[in-house]
This record gives structure tokens, sequence and C-alpha cells, in this order.
């Protein structure tokens, strides 16, 4: 990353490329279906749909990003997350309006913040650069779930009823 990326830090550059990687797989999973197939679960004890999936996700983004981040006030209701049922263009409508406030905020962050301890709220006090990893890893980690939910949604979708 290089100056021009417009980032303080090409670690937190290096971190938003594959978060802002995962993220937008991730609101492209869902694109295109319907409430049915947003709903839909795998048949498996605790397995999300592919609705809870990408709200879940884009609100960890939020509120670890913008909120423990970046120090940002943020109204999170995660609890809620798993029982939403947006349509695939309130996904990618929030998506396109969160996208360019969490590059935003991460662009201006300085280099210092990353070795600087933050409380959590669910995991005690972590450096800006662990915040930064936990959502990294977060997103890769739904995106690859919300992939094979849809890969199982389609081949349930494709077996013949009988």
């Amino acid at each position: 990353m290089t100056a021009d990326d417009g980032f303080q830090s090409a670690g937190v550059a290096t971190c938003w490329r594959y978060i802002a990687s995962s993220l937008d797989r991730l609101v492209g999973v869902v694109q295109g279906l319907d409430a049915d197939d947003l709903g839909w679960r795998p048949p498996a004890p605790e397995t999300n749909s592919l609705a809870t999936l990408a709200v879940h996700t884009l609100g960890n983004a939020e509120e670890n990003l913008l909120g423990v981040l970046c120090g940002r006030p943020v109204r999170r209701e995660r609890e809620a997350e798993f029982a939403a049922a947006p349509t695939a263009a309130e996904i990618a409508a929030r998506w396109a309006d969160l996208r360019p406030r969490l590059r935003a905020a991460l662009a201006a962050l300085p280099a210092a913040e990353l070795a600087r301890g933050r409380d959590h709220p669910r995991r005690g006090t972590i450096t800006g650069l662990e915040v930064l990893l936990v959502v990294a890893r977060h997103a890769a980690e739904h995106l690859g779930q919300a992939e094979l939910t849809r890969d199982l949604l389609r081949a349930e979708r494709a077996r013949p009823e009988g």
C-alpha cells in the first residue's frame, strides 16, 4: 500500500483490503436471492441463514472497526441480527452505506493506534491490530459459511421432490 491509498498505515490498509474483499464477496453471495432463499438454513443444529450471516457480519465489522477501533458511537443489537429478515437489496444498501464510512475511518487512523489497547465488549482489552485481525478473521469465517450455505441451498433446490 502507498500513501496514495489514503491510509496512514500500511498495516491498516492491508487489513482493510482483506476485510473489504470478504464483505464484498459475502454481500455478493446473497444478491439475487428471494426471501425464502435468504431465510433457508442447512438441516443441522445451530446453522444460520444467509440473511443472518450477512447482517451479523456487517454488524460485527461496524461495531469493531467504527466503535471499538475508531471510538465512534455505534448502536448494535447483536442478538437482533439473528432474527433479522432483510432483502438482498437491503443488505446491499447497508454495505453500500457502511463500506465508505469504514474505509474513511480506517484511512484516518494513525499507525500508533494499532498498538494501543482498547476495551472490547466481549474480548476484554485488545490492541488496535487485534481488532483488525478479529474483524478480518470473522468476515472470512462467515464468508466461507455463507458460500457453503449457498451451495447447500442450491443442492436442496435442485433435488427432485418425491
